[in-house]
């Protein structure tokens, strides 16, 4: 299995890039949200990897970042939703976007991307809750500020609050708070919604 390819980048051709590794070339598939981050043609690049082997190809995924790529590998697991799919997911929307479209169960922000229905979008949104924070390192399936957040949110979950109340009541935590008036905070925010 091909993890990781670091080399020279010699074709860019938007999805489809060439990576020369000590003489040999690969072709590599991409998102955009990878392709927009390259440097020039003839510079070194490194792309963490996902191979596919198929009856009728070989065939290499490359993202900029570690989260891309467990995201991509989470996305393909789901029925329906094969590798140019999660592709075009991951062209569409960030790794953090998505999660908090998860979080908030928010299926009109995946239907904008283009090739997803509005049964596809519902589909991700159940297969992936519960599983996309944990698998590609983000808490509580969101996007916290920093670790205050974080602990604050995985404090509410374990109170028994869904991860889109806790994601919604630590937007607003003061600056510099402590986990502890934190959760005073956030359960403050709970109270009056």
């Amino acid at each position: 299995m091909i993890g990781r390819i670091s080399g020279i980048l010699l074709e860019k051709v938007p999805p489809q890039l060439l990576v020369d590794c000590n003489g040999v070339g690969y072709e590599v598939d991409v998102p955009m949200s990878t392709y927009y981050n390259l440097p020039h043609t003839g510079e070194k690049v490194v792309l963490f990897t996902h191979q596919a082997i198929r009856e009728d190809a070989h065939l290499l995924f490359g993202f900029g970042t570690a989260s891309e790529r467990a995201l991509f590998r989470q996305l393909i697991k789901i029925t329906g939703v094969g590798a140019r799919t999660a592709l075009g997911i991951l062209s569409g929307m960030s790794v953090a976007d998505l999660a908090q479209a998860v979080t908030l169960q928010e299926a009109g922000r995946l239907v904008k991307i283009p090739g997803i229905g509005k049964k596809t979008a519902e589909r991700l949104l159940l297969e992936l809750k519960g599983k996309l924070g944990a698998d590609i390192g983000i808490v509580g399936g969101g996007a916290p500020r920093d670790d205050t957040q974080a602990d604050v949110m995985n404090a509410l979950i374990a109170l028994g609050y869904s991860d889109k109340e806790a994601l919604l009541s630590t937007k607003n935590l003061p600056e510099g708070a402590s986990v502890s008036d934190g959760i005073k905070f956030a359960l403050k925010a709970l109270s009056k919604g």
